[in-house]
């Protein structure tokens, strides 16, 4: 999306004036309207410009959510939901300004069942609270979308990450969840029960509605045993194709690996730079099995054949915790890794996904267009899915700069589309893709602007962010 593109949206100052007088007077200094504040409130991590709320609520509970919804819904002023900020296309920005609520301390875990594999959480808890609170459990929550995200945020955005391609999206691991809606009830959308076939699917409909359709104030998971063994390495290929090519090899074998990440030879060179990591500097994946000591045996051998067969050098494998551990670390901070490739810059991160067999096609292509055009945009994916990310270092003062990553975003969407992809894997829509999901669903994205009008008909939440309804 170009920048020329964004919309402000209108502002209902009356409203606004109104609702910051109730809420001052409803929550004290749990209420904050100072401008630095404001700007924690709207700032992505990414190059959209900050659109600032007028003011923040520090909510409590479900009842403190309530009364920020009821006092904007009577105003008619828009209600920004807020977990950690670490969304990446402008999720958290108010382009018509209206009220964040930050959910830092609805950081409760509610309910743990071991016996169940599940349990519910207050919106605030991050993935890694979560998986510390468990660890005596000997479960864990799988999803991993490499930042210290919060529950709220993975499953309005339908968050994966690096575990994927094993234990599935959030989607995949959200069992019902409590919202409150436009009338300022809040409503649970289904039981634990692991299946069900009474009535519509609500707790999907919620699930990456990135706070479109409703606030969320608590989020049912699923969990999982913690594996008694893992174990994971790295090998380094001629190519980025033959790397591709073992990856798909790799699920069409039904080979049951629990991450598979690729990282391109730029990247690789700004991870061993920024997380003193020594890899070979050549297109390389990163690998991590589950089970059992025979299990994970037999499935290292397995990709070691595969391995061999496209070309790629010796796999490297290690169930030692410190060593998988400092290399999963290394990939989680290839954020950063590639803004260290060149100091002062600005990073636009992007992603697609592509149906498995289209993955060496796609990241090929992409990794021409890069260096075809010159531009400094290192390469990873969770690639056991088909999805991967680019990540686009700039300088976001320089028109000429922005223009030519906004032209390279373009095509790299023209391109997974064409490949019967998808415009995002897991960052979700926020402003920056509206764009290419009209390309992507055509009319399907009408189907959604009436679901929008039928819940919310005042488009009080999150309002310009999916779509535009007008």
């Amino acid at each position: 999306m170009a920048l020329s593109d964004l919309r402000a949206g209108e502002r209902n100052e009356a409203g606004i004036a109104s609702v910051l007088g109730i809420l001052k007077q409803a929550f004290g200094e749990r209420f904050q309207t100072g401008e630095t504040l404001r700007y924690q409130h709207a700032h992505t991590t990414t190059y959209i410009p900050a659109q600032l709320p007028d003011g923040v609520v520090f909510a409590e509970n479900a009842d403190d959510v309530k009364t920020v919804v009821r006092a904007c819904a009577d105003h008619r002023v828009p209600v920004i939901p807020f977990g950690t900020g670490s969304s990446l296309e402008g999720q958290v920005n108010a382009p018509s300004g209206g009220i964040s609520i930050d959910f830092s301390r609805m950081n409760r875990i509610l309910e743990v069942n071991p016996e169940d594999l599940d349990c519910t959480v207050e919106p605030g808890v991050t993935r890694e609270q979560l998986n510390v609170y468990l660890r005596d459990t000997g479960l864990f929550f799988p999803i991993d979308p490499g930042a210290n995200a919060s529950i709220g945020g993975m499953t309005s955005t339908r968050a994966s990450g690096t575990n994927a391609v094993r234990y599935g999206t959030m989607k995949d691991n959200v069992l019902s969840v409590t919202a409150v809606v436009a009338n300022g009830e809040e409503v649970r959308t289904a039981r634990r029960a692991r299946k069900s076939s009474a009535g519509y699917d609500m707790t999907r409909l919620f699930v990456g509605a990135e706070g479109t359709l409703g606030v969320l104030t608590s989020v049912t998971l699923r969990l999982q045993g913690i594996p008694a063994v893992i174990a994971g390495g790295v090998c380094g290929f001629p190519s980025l194709r033959d790397a591709s090519n073992a990856v798909i090899m790799t699920i069409q074998l039904g080979i049951p690996v629990a991450r598979i990440e690729l990282v391109n030879t730029l990247q690789i060179k700004a991870c061993n730079a920024y997380s003193g990591l020594t890899l070979a500097e050549q297109p390389t994946l990163f690998v991590e099995f589950h089970g059992n000591e025979e299990s994970v045996a037999l499935q290292s051998q397995q990709f070691g054949e595969i391995v061999a067969e496209c070309g790629g050098g010796e796999f490297q494998w290690t169930a030692d915790p410190q060593v998988r551990a400092k290399l999963w670390k290394a990939r989680h901070d290839v954020y950063f890794a590639a803004k260290n490739l060149k100091p002062g810059a600005a990073v636009i991160a992007t992603d697609v996904c592509v149906p498995i067999s289209r993955l060496a096609d796609c990241v090929a292509e992409t990794e021409e267009d890069i260096d075809a055009h010159g531009l400094i945009a290192p390469i990873v994916g969770h690639a056991g899915d088909g999805n991967f990310h680019v990540s686009l270092v700039l300088d976001d003062k320089d028109p000429a700069d922005v223009r030519k990553a906004e032209e390279f975003v373009a095509r790299l969407n023209a391109r997974a589309l064409a490949m019967d992809g998808t415009c995002t894997g897991e960052h979700g829509i926020g402003q920056g893709k509206i764009p290419y999901l009209e390309q992507e669903l055509g009319g399907t994205v009408d189907l959604m602007r009436q679901i929008k009008r039928s819940l919310d008909p005042d488009n009080i939440f999150n309002p310009g962010k999916i779509f535009y309804l007008g």
